[in-house]
């Protein structure tokens, strides 16, 4: 498939015009138009309706969008892996949601790169669906979320433990009943959790679905909300935050997810350094006496599951 015409397809979703899409691209109206009807008659569907306003894609066009992102995706990915320096012997590509690249991935990465200077590293943060989609596409070679999908052919294993508790900006404060508790969506269990345990809890005055947003919001405008015990262990200690005693806690695993026989050396390379990091990790906070958030990694399964939602 010509990935000019993938390309041209996108831009026009993305600008909802075919006049947009040509001045995006540097090219005539008509010569979008003519690629459009060249994919389309690949395809042998109609991908986009034309309206005065603009034009909105078919059924056939949403579910072509998917499978064109993945092609560009692959594409920029083998452009980069062709071109791999001299001084460079692998690539490793992975992913973390968002919030878990704050508290693990990254000093995890930055550790690795210093011992690891020959391998390159492609970094991904996204959503639970985008992951795993570009898990399953071959374009990541593991990934750290929250409530992986457990799918044939892949390998999950509890990295971390984390525990939720309520942080507040004041030590007075009643968590959700008082009008500026914030609720951060951690995630279906944790919605369906926060309910048993606050069944008088009706809507909040604020919902986010960023854990780092949550909490910037607390510190600057005040409030109480839920965050990992190991996130704000600083700002308890230097008195910006207050840990509210007599409310529950939550229990929040997190995992890795990779091919179980992917051949890629460089990826189970990295995959052994961040284990080992855990327990390292892991070790230190407990002779300190220091709230960990790791755990041992520990293979969990294998096969079919249900995908739950974890958006911070």
């Amino acid at each position: 498939m010509d990935m000019g015409l993938v390309r041209t397809f996108l831009e026009v979703v993305e600008m909802g015009s075919f006049i947009r899409a040509a001045v995006s691209l540097h090219v005539t109206q008509s010569t979008v138009s003519a690629r459009v009807k060249e994919l389309e008659l690949e395809l042998k569907q109609s991908l986009f309706v034309r309206r005065k306003s603009g034009v909105v894609l078919t059924p056939a066009g949403k579910r072509f969008q998917p499978h064109a992102q993945t092609m560009m995706h692959v594409l920029r990915q083998a452009r980069q892996d062709v071109a791999l320096p001299a001084q460079l012997r692998a690539i490793i590509n992975i992913g973390a949601q968002y919030s878990l690249w704050q508290r693990i991935a990254l000093t995890w990465m930055a550790d690795y790169r210093m011992g690891h200077p020959e391998v390159a590293v492609r970094a991904e943060a996204g959503t639970p669906e985008s992951l795993m989609n570009h898990l399953a596409d071959g374009l990541l070679d593991f990934v750290i979320m929250y409530s992986p999908e457990a799918r044939p052919g892949f390998q999950i294993e509890k990295l971390i433990e984390e525990m939720l508790v309520m942080a507040a900006s004041r030590p007075d404060h009643r968590g959700p009943a008082d009008a500026d508790y914030v609720f951060v969506d951690w995630g279906r269990d944790f919605a369906a959790w926060h309910s048993d345990q606050f069944p008088d809890f009706s809507s909040p005055g604020l919902h986010v679905s960023l854990g780092a947003l949550g909490l910037s919001y607390i510190l600057e405008r005040g409030g109480a909300g839920y965050f990992p015990r190991r996130l704000v262990a600083a700002d308890v200690a230097a008195g910006r935050l207050h840990l509210i005693g007599g409310m529950p806690e939550f229990l929040r695993p997190a995992h890795i997810i990779y091919p179980i026989d992917s051949g890629n050396e460089a990826a189970a390379q990295a995959l052994g350094s961040l284990r080992e990091a855990v327990k390292q990790d892991r070790a230190a906070m407990t002779q300190s006496g220091a709230p960990s958030a790791m755990a041992e990694a520990q293979p969990i399964r294998r096969g079919r599951a249900r995908s739950v939602g974890s958006p911070a």
